[in-house]
């Protein structure tokens, strides 16, 4: 038995468990699922979902189903059955011999249709979906009996049957199940739970001209696969009823509950399929893996780890209250994991050309560069030094004000893991920009320190002369605001972020980064982490997606109004 003591810490759904084992509810047995509608990908609130649906069948030595509520052929498609299974399986959960279609039960969710027709439970209602609706009512309108009501049982089976054999038009019937049009919850007056649709569908093709419901489809197949804890997010609460009343009709012996959490929203970012899509399909981003996307292909190409994703999910935690969760807690994610095992590389975004004049030319030197500065585990790399160098164009400042650490005329800075230098003259071109540092450095300061104990404040990352360039994208939010579509009357996409993708094409890498091999993960020092993308990058020519920065800057920038 599991006491009070022990059960502190739990969220409501393990604790619904715990009772549930503790009094031999579904013979103890925990067999969830994970239910996506094939219409788009996932995305980030659908990670919570995901982790939290096998997470609880792991712990309690259970099951989780994949399964594919495919009962829209309208706006389903292969490609995001695929997209699907590579998110979960990246985010490492297992479904086994458990992926299951909704379209696998169709004979079956059709006899469970006659079946409710023989109860007198079900009628074939020959209103217009229009007319439907309004026969509903709302909220404030009670509901009206359709004239099609009270049709007798012999005559709803042989139009359903027709239905099925494709005799009419779409819309033109709809079998309603037969609840309570006076019902203050308009979820049980009468819904529609088989439509006609001359749709081909995406593994039926065209051997169903009428489809079930979602209502009708998901508590039943939820029955059918044995689940035991049927978790959904709460804006399926009102719906619990009509779960319970389909089931109930329809199944006897052991059957599936509904339990509702919280699902997450996050600023700064956009959670509608429905939007998703047309940030995709209008071209506002280059597809559903656009790394400024919260999908999780967009999280996977933009360097994010599946270890951070489900880190997130369990912070974010599990209740019933709605919560809006702050992109910070994301980037701090990432930023948690990748520093401790992303190695450390030189990288400069914006080059400015320094010439060492008191080195020699034509030498070369290698000199010793730690890949983690905590991690001594991780070896060292050699990093080519020469007369030529490029530095940031932000470390060197002409007229430099006060607190300035970096590289200015006639002041001192060390290079990492190489030399003290000095700037001695200042190059420009015609229009009067730095092009060039004429520059000295100190031979007796290898590896970094003075002999004579003299100080420098800044350390400045570099790359020799001959560095490859690379192609690096800086990666930003998607929105400028926090709630992009918090006001319907106002297009969401009038608040995407102008600033949300710089591509550097002219940045310069160490040696070792030319051919770094795709999906491989960098810090690059003083600038943020570093993702090679698998699509874009080829030997030789790499591409570095900026996962996130160091710090993060974004709250700093709202802050001053920029």
């Amino acid at each position: 038995m599991t006491t009070t003591n022990e059960t502190q810490g739990l969220n409501f759904l393990q604790e619904i468990i715990e009772e549930d084992r503790r009094t031999g509810k579904h013979a103890g047995r925990v067999h969830t699922r994970f239910p996506p509608e094939p219409n788009g990908y996932l995305h980030i609130g659908h990670a919570k979902s995901i982790c939290l649906n096998f997470g609880l069948a792991q712990q309690y030595g259970g099951k989780c189903n994949l399964r594919f509520d495919d009962t829209n052929p309208v706006t389903e498609d292969t490609d995001y059955v695929e997209s699907i299974q590579r998110d979960v399986k990246w985010l490492g959960f297992e479904w086994e011999d458990r992926k299951f279609f909704a379209s696998d039960y169709f004979p079956k969710l059709y006899d469970f249709a006659v079946q409710l027709i023989k109860q007198g439970k079900a009628y074939v209602c020959s209103l217009s979906p229009e007319e439907i609706r309004q026969y509903r009512g709302d909220f404030t309108t009670p509901g009206r009996n359709s004239p099609y009501r009270e049709r007798s049982v012999e005559e709803n089976l042989d139009l359903f049957h027709r239905m099925r054999a494709g005799e009419f038009s779409d819309g033109q019937h709809t079998l309603r199940a037969k609840i309570d049009m006076t019902s203050p919850n308009p979820v049980l007056r009468d819904p529609p739970i088989y439509r006609i649709r001359h749709v081909h569908h995406h593994r039926t093709g065209d051997a169903w001209p009428i489809y079930p419901l979602y209502d009708f489809a998901h508590c039943l197949s939820d029955a059918i696969e044995g689940i035991t804890h049927s978790v959904c997010t709460l804006e399926f609460e009102n719906r619990r009823v009509l779960y319970d009343w389909i089931v109930g009709s329809l199944v006897s012996g052991d059957r599936p509950y509904q339990y509702e959490f919280n699902r997450l929203n996050l600023n700064y970012t956009v959670m509608s399929k429905r939007k998703l899509l047309k940030l995709v399909t209008e071209g506002f981003v280059s597809g559903w893996d656009d790394p400024r996307m919260m999908t999780i292909s967009g999280l996977r190409r933009r360097g994010f780890t599946p270890a951070s994703i489900r880190d997130f999910a369990s912070r974010v935690g599990v209740g019933k209250a709605q919560q809006l969760i702050d992109m910070g807690l994301l980037e701090l994610c990432i930023r948690e994991d990748l520093n401790e095992s992303a190695p450390r590389a030189m990288a400069v975004m914006r080059p400015l050309k320094v010439v060492l004049e008191n080195y020699p030319e034509g030498q070369t030197e290698l000199l010793e560069v730690q890949n983690h500065p905590q991690k001594p585990e991780m070896g060292t790399r050699q990093v080519p030094f020469m007369r030529e160098l490029y530095i940031e164009a932000d470390d060197f400042m002409e007229d430099p004000p006060k607190g300035f650490f970096r590289l200015a005329p006639g002041k001192e800075v060390r290079l990492r893991s190489a030399y003290f230098i000095k700037c001695e003259q200042v190059i420009k071109d015609a229009a009067g920009h730095v092009v060039e540092l004429r520059c000295s450095y100190d031979p007796a300061t290898r590896g970094g320190n003075a002999p004579d104990g003299r100080k420098v404040k800044g350390t400045l990352h570099w790359v020799p002369g001959n560095a490859p360039i690379a192609e690096v994208r800086l990666y930003d939010r998607l929105f400028s605001v926090e709630a992009p579509d918090a006001d319907e009357a106002q297009d969401f996409t009038t608040f995407l972020n102008p600033g949300s993708l710089q591509t550097l094409r002219d940045a310069r890498v160490e040696p070792m980064l030319a051919d770094a091999a795709a999906e491989s993960r960098y810090q690059f020092e003083r600038t943020g982490y570093f993702y090679v993308d698998p699509k874009d990058s080829k030997p030789g020519k790499p591409v570095f997606n900026r996962t996130v920065t160091l710090k993060d800057s974004w709250t700093k920038e709202q802050a001053k109004g920029k």
